[in-house]
Formats: C-alpha cells, structure tokens, sequence
C-alpha cells in the first residue's frame, strides 16, 4: 500500500505542477519583500519627504519593541496549541522543548531596553548615570513600562516551573499594559483605542506563536493522525484570528487617519507608508495561510501544507518587525 502512494502522488503533481508551486512560493516571496523595503531599511526612509522629524534612537526603539512582540508570542502560542491539542483524541503525549523560558528572558531584556529609554525621558541613554529609575514612578508611561519589566520576569519563573500555564496572567497583564501605552490619556478616546489594540495584539500573538508551535509538534507528530488534525484545527482558529486582526486594524487605522485623508497620509506620513506595507505583508500572509488550507483539504498527505505554512511564519515575522517600527514613528495628524 505504502509504495503504490508515492507513485500516484507523483504522477498526478509532475514537473509542470512543482513549477507551478514554485511560482507561486517565488511571487509570494518577492511581494514580501517588497512590501518589506522601507521598514527593513529603517524609519530614515520611511520618513524621507514627509517633513516629518526622526526621533533620537527610532531604529532602536523599533527594534526592541519587535523583539518583544516576537517574544510575547511564542509563550502566548506555546500556551494556546497545548489547549487545542486537549481536545484532540488519541494526541500523542510528546511534545518540543518548550521555548517560553528562552523568549519571556528576551522579552525582559526588550522591556528593560525600553523603561531605560523612558527613564530618560523617552530618549536614548548615553549611559547608566543618565537613567532616572525613580522618575519611571512619577509617570503613566514609567508605570508601564515597569510593569512590563516585571511581568515578563514573573513570566519567565512561571516558565520553568511546575505550572507553566500560570503565564498566562503576567503575559495578560504586558498585553494590558501595552495596549494602554498605545494610547495615551492624551488621545481621542483613549479607552476604545486601547480595546481595539488589546485585542488587535491578544488575537496576533495567538496566531503568529500558534502557527510556530504548531509546526514544531507536526515535527514530533510526523507518523501521528493527530498531526493533520492539528493543522486543520489551527486553520479553523487562524481562520477567525485574521478576520478580527483584519477589523481591528483597520478601525485602529480610520481613528488615527480619518476616512477622507487615509489615501494622502497612506503616501505623505512615515506612518501611512509602513502601515501600508503591513498590509501588503498581511495579505501575502493570508494568501499562504489560503494556500495552506487548500493542500490540507486536497493533497493526499496532508502535512504537505506544512511547506505554506513555513513561509506563513516567515512572512508573520516579517509583519511583526514592520509592527515595530509603527509603534516607533510619529502619529499622523488628525485632520
């Protein structure tokens, strides 16, 4: 039965159809990078012809805040397939070295990066004399900041323990925290901007760490029916996930750039133009993700959407670094 499989398999993809698959991988890959240009060479490009001025140390901002939004993820997602797999019959128990205690430690150095450069009054330090750890007390933003130092510690010791489920409440709690330091007292309605980024960040960290955790347990579970099974019913969750991600931002985006300027600020501001690479990004992410749930449902192993699935991952890192780099440019103007 085994060796009369592959045979068929083959004879009904052939070259014409691996061609065709790799055409589609290769158009996928270029769009990325395109879309990926302005944000990977930094926010000096991004910001060039706006009149708009960088701030003192954007890049670093942006790469701290893109470690600790990858890092956030993986714990996050760790925590969600293991709750998937529960309602699996005839799981397998094994399962891949947890990666938890690893991120929640990046995540704390991020965190501790960016209360440093608040402590400074939201610039760089040239050094240690120049932080004023006290003065993070004194401010909304400080508090925060502290609290998301202290969360992805907790985090991490929760990590290496006995109950590793028990992250779920500092991880919460920096979700919380970031989502009020998107959105500061300042703004336009500060509480719906806050729910929408709560959610727009609870639902992408679901979907970006899930997918990479998943594919780690397809790697244990190769010979297991419980493998496919996985995939589908992380497909169907992801499935749900984009949609609320795809609502969120584009509510967040309306309230920071009103309907009637979202076309001139999408190529005049620094930040119109990464949000738009998002975007493009995030549809090439859900062309995969599509793609995926097509060769899971047709192909005869279904694990062949494994291949997809893997450039979905590159391509959500892609979009976790760009979402970095946003939360370091200046907001729009509200017209």
């Amino acid at each position: 039965m085994t060796s009369t499989e592959p045979p068929s398999r083959s004879a009904g993809t052939g070259r014409h159809a691996r061609a065709s698959g790799t055409g589609r991988a290769a158009a996928v890959l270029v769009l990325v990078a395109l879309a990926a240009l302005i944000p990977v060479l930094g926010p000096s490009p991004a910001l060039h012809g706006t009149g708009e001025a960088e701030a003192p140390g954007t890049g670093g901002i942006a790469l701290l805040r893109t470690v600790l939004f990858a890092a956030l993820s993986i714990p996050v997602g760790e925590l969600f397939v293991h709750r998937l797999t529960r309602s699996l019959p005839g799981a397998p128990p094994d399962r891949p070295r947890s990666w938890s205690p690893w991120a929640n430690a990046a995540a704390f150095a991020a965190a501790l990066g960016l209360a440093s450069v608040v402590a400074t009054g939201n610039l760089v330090p040239g050094g240690i004399a120049e932080i004023d750890v006290g003065g993070l007390y004194e401010s909304r933003d400080g508090k925060l900041a502290l609290l998301e130092v202290n969360a992805f510690l907790v985090a991490g010791l929760f990590a290496v323990s006995r109950r590793p489920g028990t992250q779920v409440w500092p991880l919460a709690a920096v979700v919380v925290a970031e989502a009020l330091r998107a959105h500061p007292t300042t703004e336009y309605s500060p509480l719906i901007g806050s729910g929408l980024t709560l959610v727009h960040l609870t639902c992408a960290s679901l979907w970006v760490g899930g997918l990479l955790y998943a594919l780690r347990i397809l790697r244990v579970w190769r010979n297991a029916a419980a493998g496919p099974a996985l995939l589908g019913l992380y497909a169907r969750v992801a499935a749900v996930l984009l949609a609320v991600i795809t609502a969120t931002g584009v509510c967040s985006s309306l309230r920071r750039m009103p309907a009637g300027t979202v076309l001139d600020q999408l190529t005049d501001t620094a930040y119109g133009r990464v949000l738009l690479a998002k975007v493009v990004l995030v549809a090439a992410v859900a062309a995969l993700a599509l793609w995926a749930r097509v060769r899971l449902g047709r192909a005869t192993d279904p694990l062949s959407a494994c291949s997809p699935a893997r450039g979905e991952v590159v391509a959500l890192g892609a979009v976790v670094a760009v979402s970095g780099l946003l939360t370091a440019l200046p907001v729009p103007i509200r017209w």
